[in-house]
């Protein structure tokens, strides 16, 4: 059992964005998806979308609706990634604040509880959607050749901590 509940993810999807499949939030009943942007759907620093993201989207969408929420202040770099997905989207969202995820859950009108928040990161993404009630899925992160080797360290460190923590990197029970 985690030390600090916050910080374990309902789901560990061990996979990519792409992999959280119709059934999966069937089977979780999932109404709605809070999508992080950064390493979640596209790597860090990229400013555009694979087609496989589009597709999956796509497939998505006819299912529940969808939201960008991500710390990352650029406005035209994940305006330019939201608009290409025809994504509504918060940027500068201070994670793990839940003041933009409580926003976006507002604008789907659903409960949290029935919203998944999906993110690569404990301590922004899992911790935040925990704090609002939302069902929280961790995910693979998505990483090109040109991601920072320093991005890389501060992940690993995040994940020894969350570990002395309790936290466990498989689903909950």
């Amino acid at each position: 059992m985690a030390l600090f509940p916050l910080l374990q993810a309902d789901l560990v999807l061990n996979r990519s964005v792409l992999d959280l499949t119709p059934e999966i939030l069937a089977r979780y009943q999932i109404d709605g998806l809070v999508l992080d942007v950064d390493d979640t759907i596209v790597p860090i620093g990229s400013s555009k979308a694979q087609p496989e993201l589009a597709q999956w989207i796509e497939e998505i969408r006819e299912i529940v609706p969808l939201w960008l929420v991500t710390n990352n202040p650029s406005q035209v770099r994940i305006g330019a990634i939201a608009d290409s997905l025809s994504l509504p989207y918060f940027l500068s969202a201070g994670k793990p604040s839940r003041r933009k995820l409580r926003q976006a859950v507002a604008e789907m009108q659903l409960e949290p509880a029935r919203v998944a928040m999906v993110g690569d990161r404990i301590f922004t993404d899992v911790l935040a959607g925990n704090r609002l009630g939302m069902f929280t899925i961790l995910i693979d992160p998505i990483v090109s050749q040109d991601s920072t080797f320093s991005f890389h360290i501060l992940r690993q460190v995040e994940f020894a901590l969350a570990r002395l923590l309790g936290v466990s990197f498989t689903t909950k029970k």
